[in-house]
């Protein structure tokens, strides 16, 4: 098996996410890490988010895909017109704290921009805006408001050309996670994170995009598991501590992990969650 362990390059310095992304794994990293394949042929993400687990392990070769158009295009962007990018952020970072600016430019049209004005859009409300929160109305604008900051810092430029180096050569796919599920291959890694599924019938934050993520596309989900395991893939998903879900893996190792949510709007109700991860191999074994 071709192995894809490690950073690109021996010298290459570790990136980060350069977005906050509600339900990211930052956070869980840490307890995630003894989980990983110790080696494996490409990473694919189907759900990247923030890409927190992609930076992390920072593979050589990888298809990361969301469904997020918007969201796939900031990758590319920093992927391929990165000084650009940081001159449009540039132009922004001043009125960082001026909710004016921030709701008139959450209210203009990202169709009338070009991709690097979108992009700097993009990251400059994710990173004012409340809780790093992406919701959109049932017409696709993004609708979440301002979050309480003193003076947010928008971008590091030096963050973001670490990114721009981990992106090198990746494939960056604006699709269905079931288009980005066929595409995998044996010995593929596969990490999926899907929207959770949701732990009290008041805590669902699928408007991730126009299209909601409910138990039917958690059974699709599920089924797709079993065949990237029969396929030969190395397979990992996070979801929710729920019986539907862990009824849905059954047979594979489920285990439990406690991680910080603060989206919550009852602030009593913030602190350690169990979240679920879901293997089909053994990482103490692989390779």
């Amino acid at each position: 098996m071709s192995t894809v362990a490690g950073p690109q390059t021996a010298t290459m310095a570790k990136a980060r996410p350069f977005l906050k992304w509600a339900g990211g794994k930052g956070q869980l990293l840490a307890h995630l890490q003894p989980f990983f394949p110790a080696s494996y042929r490409r990473y694919i993400e189907p759900f990247l988010g923030g890409g927190a687990v992609f930076f992390h392990l920072q593979p050589r070769e990888a298809l990361l895909g969301d469904r997020n158009e918007l969201l796939i295009e900031v990758f590319q962007v920093v992927q391929r017109q990165l000084d650009e990018l940081v001159a449009a952020l540039d132009r922004h970072q001043p009125h960082a704290a001026d909710g004016a600016y921030y709701y008139r430019l959450r209210a203009a049209d990202p169709g009338l921009m070009s991709p690097v004005e979108r992009a700097a859009r993009f990251i400059f409300l994710n990173k004012t805006c409340y809780n790093g929160l992406y919701r959109v109305n049932s017409k696709g604008q993004f609708n979440v408001p301002m979050g309480r900051y003193k003076n947010p810092g928008i971008f590091d430029p030096e963050e973001l050309h670490k990114a721009g180096d981990a992106l090198t050569d990746i494939d960056l796919a604006v699709s269905d996670f079931r288009d980005v599920i066929m595409r995998a291959r044996k010995d593929d890694f596969v990490y999926l994170d899907p929207p959770y599924h949701p732990i009290t019938k008041t805590s669902n934050f699928t408007s991730y995009t126009q299209n909601a993520f409910g138990e039917q596309e958690q059974r699709a989900l599920a089924q797709l598991f079993r065949g990237l395991d029969t396929k030969g893939c190395q397979v990992m998903l996070s979801n929710s501590w729920t019986p539907f879900v862990r009824d849905l893996y059954e047979g594979y190792s489920l285990i439990e992990v406690k991680a910080n949510r603060a989206i919550n709007s009852n602030s009593e109700k913030r602190g350690k969650i169990s979240e679920l991860v879901v293997l089909n191999y053994d990482p103490q074994v692989d390779g």
